[in-house]
């Protein structure tokens, strides 16, 4: 009798400690969630009595010529960093963790476009991108005879553009990530690789990559993710343009918020957020799924 009372106390004291967190969380974290369900389903501007519509908003967003030309671009925009962005931090960290002097200064210089307001960065990449030939970029380009390329006024260059900066900016805190994981790699491995003959990439593709499988897995998901969420650079450096080339879904939804001629349009803007928000949760659930095995 006295254990189960001093279970139960336990655990009421317990439930007092994690009361506060669980109303924080419930507040900032569970009811907008709530909250975006509700207005999924009305036609509100949040000034104005909402107006209950039912499925409308969804059908209206399903029928915007736009999202389709949004959905596309965001595709894009997630196939260029997979392709140019997933590599790039595993490269820097399998290159950084043979460096034996420095390091600390080139791990330092790795995450350092981290620290910087993502605003900031995006406006100084923009200065960057002028395009005219006496442009940064373009100046240096022009030394070796290349150029001048319009980066960001012209559709088919605008997007890899984004890409580029964005991989810069987001890329050192994978590096941070791969660098911790490669120091639980025993050295052993490495040296009965090359006792085998394997040269360097040998030691990679046997070594290195097999110890970082399940941390790549993780980080390629977390940008599949991100880019399907690609918000800022598009806002910051083209608005969407040019003619649409970089609008993306995030995008869409500010437009849908923020931009529309009738003073802001909640109810659809939020119905797109949750149609993004259920692909990305079926896509993590699949991908997770897919990937159990090979990641074990």
């Amino acid at each position: 009798m006295s254990s189960l009372l001093t279970r139960a106390r336990g655990s009421a004291s317990t439930l007092v400690f994690l009361l506060p967190m669980l109303l924080v969380f419930g507040l900032f974290s569970w009811w907008p969630i709530v909250r975006s369900v509700i207005m999924s389903v009305q036609q509100t501007n949040l000034v104005t009595d909402p107006e209950f519509v039912g499925l409308d908003n969804f059908r209206a967003v399903l029928e915007d010529p736009l999202l389709s030309t949004a959905v596309q671009n965001t595709l894009w925009f997630a196939l260029l960093a997979l392709v140019f962005g997933y590599p790039v931090p595993l490269i820097l960290a399998v290159i950084m963790s043979d460096v034996r002097r420095a390091r600390g200064l080139y791990s330092l210089l790795a995450y350092l476009p981290v620290v910087i307001p993502p605003a900031v960065a995006v406006l100084l990449w923009r200065f960057f991108y002028d395009a005219e030939p006496t442009g940064v970029f373009n100046s240096i380009l022009g030394k070796v005879g290349l150029g001048p390329v319009p980066w960001l006024e012209d559709p088919a260059w605008a997007m890899p553009s984004l890409v580029i900066e964005a991989t810069w900016a987001a890329a050192g805190g994978t590096v941070i990530i791969y660098l911790a994981a490669l120091v639980s790699v025993p050295p052993e491995q490495y040296d009965a690789a090359e006792v085998d003959g394997a040269g360097v990439l040998g030691k990679v593709w046997h070594v290195t990559l097999p110890h970082l499988r399940g941390i790549m897995l993780i980080t390629l998901i977390l940008q599949i993710i991100g880019t399907a969420q690609v918000f800022l650079e598009p806002y910051l450096f083209t608005d969407g343009g040019p003619n649409n080339s970089t609008l993306t879904v995030l995008l869409l939804v500010y437009r849908y918020a923020f931009q529309n001629t009738t003073g802001g349009d909640y109810g659809k803007a939020t119905a797109l957020s949750l149609m993004l928000a259920l692909t990305l949760a079926l896509l993590s659930l699949v991908y997770f799924r897919l990937t159990r095995r090979w990641s074990e």
